[in-house]
C-alpha cells in the first residue's frame, strides 16, 4: 500500500487518466482539489453508466467491488475526507444490492461515512453536473460549467469525482498491480462472444476485435467510444483507430439501412433529452419527426439534417446535445460518402 503522497506519485508516473470518457488526468485532478482551502470535501463514485452499449463499470461491479471501493477509500484518504457518495444506476444496485451494501457497512465500520444515492437510469444522469443536481434533490440537468465542481459541488462542498474503472484503476495503482489496459465492452449483432474484456490502451479496434475473437466475418463498419455519442468508422479505418471515450466498441452489418441506423440514434436523443436547452430538446425532436413515414427503402432528407445538427452542435447547454454531430457527421462520411 503507497502512502498518500506515494500514491499520488505513483498514480502520475502510471499516467492514470479517468475512464468516464474525457481521460482527464487523474493526479492533476486530484492536487487540484487537495490545494483547495476548504474544511470539507467528498468523493464521489458515478456508477451511472447511462451511455448505450457500454457495461464496464457493471462488471467491475459485479467482479471486483471491493477493488472499487478500497480506490475510492484511497481517495477519500489523501484528500483527508471520511464522506463520500457511491452514485449508483439504480438497476445496478438491484443486481448488486448484497455485494454493494456489504462494502458500504464495511467503510462505515472502518470510520467512512459512504452515502448511497441511487439514480433512475439515464443518460444525462450520469453527466456531472446532472449527477450533483440530482444528489441535492434538484432538477436532473447540467450546471454551468463555472464554477467547476471541484469548487462548489454538492452543497457548495468541494467534490472528487470519478467513474467506476478509473477508481478501480487507483486500487491497482496502490497495489502494484496497474498496467496499461482499460476494458473494451464488445456488442454487435453476429459477433461470436459479447462481452466486457481487458485490453491494451493502445490497441487498435481491429486488433481488439481479432483477439477476442469478435473479428466478423461479413462486411460491416463500427461505432467506438459509446453507443450514442461514439465516433462511426469503416473497418478500413477500424485497423488503426484506438480505443476512445467510454470504451465499447459495436458492430453493425454494412447492410443495415442509414433509416435503421439513424431512428435508433434520434429516437434515443429525444428519449434522454432533459429539457433544459431548445437545440437540444427541439432538435432532436424534429430530427426522429424528419423520419416520419419513411422506411428502410427511403431516401434520407440529409440536407434538412444538417442545419438541426449544426444548431444541436454549436447551441446546445451541455455535451448531451452536442454529442449527435459526431456519430452523425462520422456515419455519413465514413460509411456513404456524405457530407453534413
Amino acid at each position: 500500500m503507497h502512502l498518500k503522497d506515494d500514491l499520488l506519485q505513483a498514480i502520475e508516473q502510471a499516467n492514470l487518466v479517468g475512464r468516464g470518457g474525457a481521460a482527464f488526468p487523474v493526479a492533476r485532478k486530484w492536487r487540484r482539489i487537495k490545494d483547495l482551502a476548504k474544511p470539507k470535501k467528498y468523493v464521489v463514485c458515478n456508477a451511472s453508466e447511462g451511455e448505450p452499449d457500454v457495461s464496464k463499470d457493471f462488471f467491475l461491479l459485479e467482479n471486483y467491488p471491493a477493488e472499487v471501493f478500497k480506490g475510492m477509500l484511497l481517495a477519500m484518504d489523501f484528500l483527508e475526507t471520511k464522506e463520500g457518495y457511491f452514485y449508483i444506476n439504480k438497476k445496478y444496485y438491484q443486481a448488486l444490492q448484497v455485494k454493494i451494501d456489504s462494502l458500504i457497512e464495511f467503510c462505515q465500520k472502518r470510520g467512512y461515512l459512504i452515502h448511497l444515492f441511487l439514480e433512475e437510469p439515464s443518460y444525462i444522469g450520469g453527466e456531472t453536473g446532472a449527477l450533483l443536481n440530482s444528489i441535492e434533490g434538484k432538477k436532473v440537468q447540467p450546471r454551468y460549467k463555472d464554477p467547476s465542481p471541484s469548487v462548489l459541488g454538492i452543497f457548495g462542498v468541494p467534490v472528487l469525482l470519478h467513474n467506476v474503472e478509473t477508481l478501480y484503476d487507483v486500487a491497482c495503482v496502490s497495489s502494484d498491480k496497474f498496467e496499461q489496459t482499460r476494458l473494451a465492452t464488445i456488442s454487435g449483432e453476429g459477433i461470436a462472444k459479447p462481452d466486457v474484456y481487458r485490453v491494451k490502451s493502445e490497441q487498435n479496434v481491429s486488433e481488439i476485435l481479432r483477439q477476442t475473437a469478435n473479428y466478423p466475418n461479413f462486411d460491416f463498419f463500427v461505432q467506438v467510444g459509446g453507443g450514442a455519442a461514439g465516433e462511426v468508422l469503416s473497418s478500413v479505418q477500424a485497423e488503426t483507430a484506438i480505443l476512445s471515450g467510454s470504451g465499447s466498441i459495436r458492430v453493425f452489418p454494412k447492410t443495415i439501412s442509414p433509416y435503421s441506423f439513424l431512428k435508433n440514434l434520434f429516437a434515443f436523443y429525444t428519449r434522454e433529452s432533459c429539457g433544459k436547452c431548445s437545440p437540444c430538446r427541439d432538435g432532436s425532436w424534429q430530427l426522429l419527426q424528419l423520419l416520419t413515414g419513411l422506411d428502410e427503402k427511403s431516401e434520407l432528407p440529409w440536407a434538412k439534417f444538417s442545419p438541426i445538427i449544426k444548431i444541436m452542435d454549436k447551441g446546445s447547454f451541455c455535451n448531451l446535445g452536442k454529442s449527435i454531430a459526431l456519430p452523425v457527421r462520422s456515419y455519413a462520411a465514413n460509411i456513404l460518402g456524405i457530407k453534413v
